[in-house]
């Protein structure tokens, strides 16, 4: 995640940021509560807009690296604590399916490429079968 990056209003979400808005919520929902303190007393020390915070608080908002730093140092914990996009080892961090990256596409029309089906080639004749089938039945 880039310094500063925060959703733009108006920009429809993702449903793993819509994820992230909650979880971001309610982990800091929970410290506000654990340390007893209010929300006027993080815009005094961390110059967070109470505006913003009531986005973040709320759910409502997506905080940049930048404030999630002031947030974690606020409450003394780790930045990936609040915000799980931060932390390298959950799953939810991959904006791709990791699986996607071992995916490899050919074009049947590619005359230099060896197609296979369990592991044999397939025959030049059911290619060209395939290739009438995925035309809708024309040459």
């Amino acid at each position: 995640m880039k310094k500063g990056n925060s959703i733009m209003p108006g920009k429809s979400l993702t449903p793993q940021e819509m994820e992230y808005k909650k979880i971001i919520s309610s982990r800091l929902n929970e410290l506000l509560l654990k340390s007893g303190k209010k929300k006027s007393d993080i815009t005094r020390q961390t110059g967070l807009p109470a505006s913003t915070l009531t986005g973040y608080f709320g759910g409502k908002r997506l905080p940049s690296e930048e404030s999630v730093v002031k947030l974690a140092s606020f409450f003394n914990v780790s930045e990936d604590y609040i915000d799980p996009r931060l932390d390298p080892n959950i799953a939810l961090n991959s904006h791709r399916d990791p699986k996607e990256d071992d995916l490899k596409t050919a074009d049947l029309a590619d005359d230099d490429t060896i197609f296979t089906f369990e592991g044999k080639p397939i025959p030049e004749q059911d290619l060209e079968y395939m290739k009438r089938l995925l035309r809708g039945g024309r040459k």
